[in-house]
């Protein structure tokens, strides 16, 4: 009997996994999931589990290609693999972001061109010094200790992952959840447990890269997370999908700079 419950509740656990592995990535599933939005809500405690494999996946390219190309080559390559695996999901929405609080005034035009599929100038150029600032802040990392790059890359993809779920326990969704890239995440029934799960991934890399000084970075991503948060709900009264998507970027690039910052000085 007891064990009957244990496997019903690790096969749930496995389809919520998977869930948010579907959601976040294009690795296939060799299986039919099952939908519901209950599922689709408990699978928050593992997006940053998500990260983790992409950030695995990050670093085990730039690992491979530094031995052929050298360390700005080997940067460039594990962002392409970054961007194919995610399909640029947390890039579109920092895009989109950039697009509709640049070119947008008042709350309705801003959504209105969050919802836009074209891509403006402020998205472009937004986009494009954020891919620019990545590039030259992990080869300045790897330049320093080919090991903490590859920590780095892990770390920030688990803990902006992170930083990003925390939204939805901090602030308000705005926007119809019938029409949005935030339907999995707009309903804040997850339990405190379930919260503190997903930040259990965050500390993974630690124990692979023991310099626990590193953890500085942390509140500093949660720092940027507020500060975009709050400007979100400055000017639209809370957060949407793509709002979720910049919350990421923004807290994936400052880990680096974090880790810069931390490596150079203490």
């Amino acid at each position: 009997m007891k064990n009957d419950i244990m496997i019903g509740y690790l096969k749930k656990e496995l389809i919520y996994f998977c869930t948010a592995l579907m959601f976040f990535t294009r690795i296939p599933i060799p299986f039919q999931l099952p939908y519901s939005s209950e599922i689709m809500n408990r699978s928050q405690k593992y997006y940053s589990w998500t990260g983790l494999i992409v950030g695995g996946i990050y670093a085990l390219t730039f690992f491979l290609f530094q031995f052929v190309f050298g360390n700005p080559i080997a940067v460039i390559f594990a962002i392409i693999a970054g961007v194919l695996l995610t399909g640029a999901f947390h890039e579109d929405g920092f895009t989109d972001v950039c697009d509709a609080f640049g070119g947008g005034y008042g709350k309705e035009k801003i959504l209105s061109i969050m919802k836009d599929s074209r891509i403006g100038a402020y998205g472009t150029v937004g986009i494009s010094l954020l891919l620019l600032l990545k590039f030259v802040v992990l080869v300045q990392i790897a330049d320093h200790n080919i090991y903490l790059v590859l920590f780095a890359m892990i770390l920030a993809n688990t803990a902006s992952r992170f930083m990003a779920v925390t939204t939805v326990y901090t602030h308000q969704y705005v926007r119809d959840t019938a029409d949005s890239k935030a339907k999995p995440v707009a309903d804040k029934a997850l339990s405190v447990f379930a919260l503190i799960m997903g930040g259990t991934a965050v500390l993974i890399p630690f124990l692979f890269f023991p310099a626990w000084k590193f953890l500085l970075v942390l509140p500093l991503a949660y720092a940027a997370k507020m500060g975009l948060a709050a400007y979100f709900k400055k000017h639209i009264g809370g957060y949407t999908g793509d709002c979720l998507g910049a919350i990421q970027q923004v807290s994936e690039l400052t880990i680096y700079l974090g880790i810069l910052i931390v490596w150079s000085f203490i």
